[in-house]
Order: structure tokens, then C-alpha cells, then sequence
């Protein structure tokens, strides 16, 4: 059988947004900037994998963290423009789940 070299930045990409819960994440922060209790709240995903998955997405430049000075702290992700760029892929991936799933 005949190997087929796949494109390495597709492999990426898939590779990032694939991991469970990311493109999850990335659908609810697509309603705007949000506090991680928020969005802790709607996901079924435990805070230390919320926080993994939000620290990757941080370092790949997708979401961005915002601390507020305030007693207490307050911190608010949002997507930055390259991860709002992702949300036609995601509402594609809705639709189609919609009528496939």
C-alpha cells in the first residue's frame, strides 16, 4: 500500500483543536469574554483540565487571559483573532452535526 505524506500544519491543527474538549472550549468562548467559573460551569470538565486546555490554547495564541485589579482578582479569557477565526470551522462542524449525529 502506497503512503500518503499528510500535510504537517493539518496535522497540527487537528492535532490541537481534536484534543477533547478544546473545540468545546473554543464554541463557548465564541459567546464572548468569559470568567473560567463560567465557563467551568457549562462544560461537563473537570477546573485542572479546563485550566490545561486553556493554558495550551494561551500558548498557541488562540485565547487570551485578562487579569483585572480588583479585590478579589478577576480574569476573563476571550479568543483572540486568530481563535475567532476558527468559528466558521466550528459552525460548519455544528451544522453537520446537526444533521449527522
Amino acid at each position: 500500500m502506497k503512503e500518503t505524506a499528510l500535510c504537517p500544519r493539518l496535522a497540527k491543527a487537528m492535532e490541537l483543536v481534536g484534543k477533547r474538549w478544546t473545540a468545546l472550549i473554543i464554541y463557548q468562548l465564541l459567546e464572548g469574554p468569559q470568567r473560567f467559573n463560567a465557563i467551568e460551569s457549562a462544560l461537563p470538565i473537570s477546573g485542572r483540565l479546563l485550566s490545561e486546555r486553556l493554558k495550551e490554547l494561551e500558548k498557541e495564541g488562540l485565547v487570551e487571559r485578562k487579569m483585572f485589579s480588583e479585590v478579589p482578582i478577576r480574569v476573563e479569557y476571550s479568543l483572540t483573532e486568530k481563535g475567532q477565526s476558527l468559528e466558521g470551522a466550528v459552525r460548519e462542524i455544528e451544522k453537520w452535526s446537526q444533521q449527522w449525529t
